[in-house]
C-alpha cells in the first residue's frame, strides 16, 4: 500500500500516515507526465534564450540581474546553500517527512518545471528513511518557507545534515548509506523546491490532526465531569441545539448524550439545583465553537496541500511562464492562528471543569482536592495550578501571528504572513492542551472513584476501566503524580481514550 501523489487529491490523513506511520509514496502516471511536460517546456524556453525570473535571473531584489545559462547550476546551488540559514532546534521527524510529502505533491501538479529525477530523489528519501535536519525558526511565510525548505533540500545536493535509521550524520553520508544519488540542480529546480508553504502546512496539518483527537477526547472528559458533578444532562437535549442550528454544537451534544446514556450520576433533572455551571452546561456551545473553527481550517489545509505554491509557474499548454504570489501564506496563516485559538479553548474549559472537581465549594460533597485525609495529604491541589499555568501560557501563544508583517528583500517583499510562526505556536498550544486534558482525566477518574464507579454510564465506565488497566492508580495518599499524568497524556494523544468510549457508545462525531 502506498500513498499516490497526483497533485489533486491528497488528504490530511494520508499525509499523517506518511509522516508518522512511514507509509510508502509514489507518483501517479499522470503526475509523472505532467512533470516531464513542464520540464520539457522549461528547457525549450531556455534554448530560445528567454529571460525568465529564477531561471535566468537572480532572486528577490536581484530579479533584474541576468544570469547566463552557463551558470544555471551554480545559481541553483547558491540559492539552496545561501537560503539554508534557519535557526533553532530541529523540527520533529514527522514534520519534516510531512514537508517532503507536501512538496512532492505540489511538484506533481506539473507547474514547477522541475526534472522528474529530482522529484524521485525526494520520494526515495521518504521511502528509504533519509530525513533532513531542518531548524524550526526562520520563515516569514511569504516567498514560501524559504529557509526551512532549503534545509530540506541540502542533503539532496550532498550538503547539510540528515538522520538515517535514527542516526544524525552529514547529508551526503545519509544519502550514500541509503543508496540515493546526489542531485545536481538545474534551471528553476532550486526555486521549485523551496518556494512554497510546505513547512507551515506540515506543522499545521499535524497539529490539526491532533486537535481532532483533542476534540473527541474533550467530549469524553466533559461527560465524565458531568457525572462527577452530578450534572443535568437535559441541557444537551437536541431540541436546544436545533434552535441554534450550529453543526459543531449539535455534534457535541449528540456525543455527550451517547456517552452519558445509562448513567445514574448525570440525570435529566436534579433536586439540588436547577442548572449547572457553564463549564458543564455549555459544553456543546464551547466545544462546538472550536469544532466550527476546525471545519474552516480543514477546508483551507485540504486546498493548500493540493496547490501549486511556487513562483514562477509554468503553463506549458498556454505557452506562458507567469510570476505571481501563490507562495504567500496568508490564507494558511489566518487558519493556523484560528487553530491555536480553537485548541486553546479546549484547554481553557478543561481547566475550569478541573477546578470544579477539586474545589470543595463547587464539587458537591467530594473531599477537598479529592483526597480523603486532607492536611496530611495535599491531593490534587497543585496539579490544578499546573493546568492553570499552561492555560495561561496558551493565551500568550494564541496571539495571532498573521497580524504582523516585516518587510524583507529590500522592501520588494513588503508584506509577509508569518504563517510558520502561526503553525509553530498552534503546535505549542496543542501540546499544552494534551497535558491539561491529561490532568483532567487523572482527576476525574479519582473523583468518580470517590463518587462510585458503579453508577457511571457504560461508555464512561469503559474509559475509567481502561485508565486503571493502564496502571494509573487510585490515589489513597500523596504520590508522585507527574508520571501518572504522563501516562494519561500518552493515552489521550494515541486516541485510546475516546476509542475506549466508542467501543461502547459507537463512533463519536
Amino acid at each position: 500500500m502506498a500513498v499516490v501523489f497526483d497533485g489533486e487529491s491528497l488528504t490530511i490523513g494520508e499525509v499523517v500516515r506518511v509522516a508518522r506511520e512511514y507509509e510508502r509514496v509514489q507518483l501517479s502516471p499522470e503526475a509523472e507526465n505532467s512533470i516531464v511536460k513542464s520540464r520539457t517546456y522549461v528547457e525549450k524556453k531556455l534554448n530560445e534564450g528567454a529571460v525568465i525570473y529564477g531561471l535566468t535571473t537572480g532572486f528577490g531584489m536581484f530579479q533584474d540581474k541576468f544570469v547566463a545559462p552557463d551558470n544555471a547550476k551554480t545559481l541553483q546551488y547558491n540559492l539552496i546553500v545561501s537560503h539554508a540559514c534557519a535557526m533553532g532546534d530541529p523540527l520533529p521527524e514527522d514534520v519534516v517527512r510531512a514537508m517532503m510529502a507536501l512538496r512532492i505533491n505540489a511538484l506533481a501538479k506539473g507547474y514547477s518545471g522541475i526534472k522528474l529525477t529530482t522529484v524521485h530523489t525526494l520520494i526515495d528519501m521518504l521511502n528509504k528513511g533519509v530525513v533532513p535536519i531542518v531548524p524550526e525558526k526562520g520563515s516569514l511565510g511569504a516567498s514560501g518557507d524559504l529557509a526551512l525548505l532549503a534545509h530540506m533540500v541540502m542533503p539532496m545536493i550532498g550538503e547539510g545534515e540528515a538522520t538515517y535509521k535514527g542516526v544524525r550524520m552529514a547529508g551526503r553520508l545519509a544519502m550514500d548509506k541509503a543508496g540515493i544519488p546526489i542531485c545536481e540542480l538545474e534551471s528553476k529546480e532550486g526555486l521549485a523546491l523551496i518556494n512554497g508553504t510546505q513547512a507551515m502546512c506540515a506543522i499545521g496539518l499535524l497539529a490539526f490532526h491532533d486537535t481532532n483527537v483533542i476534540a473527541r477526547t474533550a467530549d469524553v472528559l466533559a461527560a465524565m465531569c458531568c457525572e462527577a458533578q452530578l450534572g443535568i444532562k437535559k441541557a444537551f437535549d437536541p431540541k436546544i441545539q436545533a434552535v441554534r442550528n450550529i453543526q459543531g454544537q449539535i455534534d457535541v451534544a449528540k456525543n455527550l448524550l451517547g456517552l452519558l446514556e445509562g448513567s445514574l450520576l448525570a440525570l435529566d433533572s436534579s433536586t439540588s439545583k436547577v442548572q449547572d455551571a457553564y463549564s458543564i452546561r455549555c459544553t456543546p456551545q464551547i466545544h462546538g465553537g472550536s469544532r466550527e473553527a476546525m471545519r474552516y481550517i480543514q477546508g483551507i489545509l485540504s486546498s493548500e496541500i493540493n496547490a501549486a505554491t511556487d513562483n514562477p509557474l509554468i503553463f506549458a499548454d498556454e505557452d506562458e511562464v507567469i510570476s505571481g504570489g501563490n507562495f504567500h501564506g496568508q490564507p494558511v496563516a489566518i487558519a493556523l492562528d484560528t487553530l491555536g485559538i480553537a485548541a486553546a479553548e479546549f484547554a481553557s474549559v478543561s481547566e475550569r471543569r478541573l477546578e470544579r472537581l477539586v474545589n470543595p465549594s463547587l464539587n458537591f460533597d467530594l473531599p477537598a482536592f479529592l483526597c480523603q485525609k486532607g492536611g496530611l495529604n495535599n491531593g490534587m491541589m497543585i496539579i490544578q495550578y499546573v493546568a492553570a499555568s499552561m492555560v495561561s501560557e496558551n493565551k500568550i501563544y494564541a496571539h495571532p501571528a498573521s497580524v504582523d508583517s516585516i518587510p524583507s528583500s529590500a522592501n520588494q517583499e513588503d508584506h509577509v504572513s508569518m504563517g510558520t510562526t502561526a503553525a509553530r505556536t498552534a503546535r505549542l498550544i496543542v501540546d499544552n492542551t494534551f497535558r491539561v486534558l491529561a490532568i483532567e482525566l487523572f482527576a476525574v477518574c479519582q473523583a468518580l472513584y470517590l463518587r462510585s464507579v458503579e453508577l457511571m454510564a457504560p461508555a464512561t465506565k469503559a474509559v475509567y476501566d481502561y485508565v486503571r488497566s493502564a496502571g494509573v492508580p487510585v490515589v489513597e495518599s500523596d504520590i508522585h503524580m507527574q508520571p501518572e499524568v504522563m501516562k494519561c497524556e500518552a493515552m489521550i494523544a494515541s486516541g485510546e481514550i475516546y476509542r475506549a468510549a466508542e467501543r461502547i457508545c459507537g463512533k463519536l462525531l
